[in-house]
């Protein structure tokens, strides 16, 4: 099966690359943006194709789509930090839109009819209200953000064009997902990173968080590529599924647990900054539709996902530092 990914190099990227390569039968074409690192995918790099483009370019969207001729495209290449896209909404939208509209039209331009996986986000929920926890497909999307706003264009843009020209787009609603590699401008990595700074004495011994009161829903980026993995194999084109644990974790609870795993004592202080001008209180997901058609279930505890998490920024501080390792 001849797979195209975009926003290969990126978090969720890099590990669905990896978990495709120990499925039988998959090739890989991964997709990453000109000047993106693409460290992630180093360990990988002999058993892909890996390409570098952008999808804002349209004809060369059309060119590599020609050539590469995929079977099956993981879409999840996109601007994908709500804050930022507070900071550069017109961006966000410019980046998450066009690019999927070019990636579509080069599709049926060269004819193909794969499987498009189209990653959309929890997030296009937004402002959700008490009574509707948890959150199912049909709940009612009331954006908080551009970000969010952007999402569910793609969303909606893949169901246009099922039903307009017969792409068999399959679009999913993942939840927040945490794990190694993920950037620190995501509340677990940002916290993590802080604290391995502050065991090496590169950071003063305070962990500066925002609203410790919220609750959410956190799967496992390794049971999060699972399940995009059965979605295009499973999933039926046309359809949208929540992907989630299904559980809301109050933050503060995940902040106590990382800092528990800390080997030194740590101080909380919140950082006015780090508060974002709308926050829902709760959010969990009903994933009842994609778990009764796929069978998937999460299997990684967040206590492993978060020593995880803290292990990777621990290495990679010390790698910035020089300095070796300790366990």
């Amino acid at each position: 099966m001849r797979a195209l990914i975009t926003g290969a190099s990126g978090f969720a990227g890099s590990h669905l690359c990896e978990y495709l390569l120990d499925q039988p039968g998959w090739e890989i074409y991964a997709l990453s943006f000109p000047g993106w690192p693409t460290t992630h995918l180093e360990p990988i790099r002999s058993r892909i194709h890996l390409l570098t483009g952008d999808l804002l370019v349209a004809d060369w969207v059309t060119q590599m789509v020609s050539e590469v001729r995929p079977e099956v495209v993981f879409h999840l290449a996109a601007q994908s930090s709500p804050s930022a896209s507070l900071v550069d909404p017109a961006g966000t939208l410019v980046n998450n839109i066009v690019a999927q509209v070019n990636l579509f039209q080069a599709i049926l331009k060269a004819g193909l009819d794969p499987v498009v996986l189209v990653v959309g986000s929890g997030d296009e929920y937004g402002l959700v209200r008490p009574e509707e926890v948890p959150v199912d497909e049909d709940t009612p999307l009331r954006p908080a953000n551009p970000y969010a706003v952007s999402k569910i264009a793609q969303d909606f843009l893949a169901l246009q064009y099922f039903l307009s020209h017969g792409l068999r787009t399959v679009r999913v609603r993942p939840f927040n997902h945490i794990g190694p590699r993920q950037a620190p401008v995501f509340v677990t990595a940002d916290w993590a990173q802080q604290i391995a700074e502050i065991e090496v004495g590169v950071r003063p011994p305070v962990v500066r968080v925002g609203n410790l009161g919220a609750r959410r829903d956190f799967t496992d980026v390794r049971d999060m590529v699972r399940a995009y993995h059965l979605a295009v194999t499973l999933g039926e084109p046309g359809e949208v599924y929540n992907i989630g644990s299904g559980q809301a974790y109050a933050v503060e609870e995940v902040l106590q647990a990382l800092l528990g795993m800390s080997r030194v004592a740590v101080e909380v202080q919140v950082d006015p900054q780090r508060l974002r001008p709308s926050d829902i209180p709760v959010i969990a997901c009903d994933s009842t539709r994609f778990r009764r058609r796929t069978g998937w279930e999460p299997r990684i505890p967040l206590q492993e996902s978060l020593r995880d998490i803290l292990e990777y920024w621990r290495h990679q501080v010390r790698a910035r530092l020089g300095t070796p390792g300790n366990g």
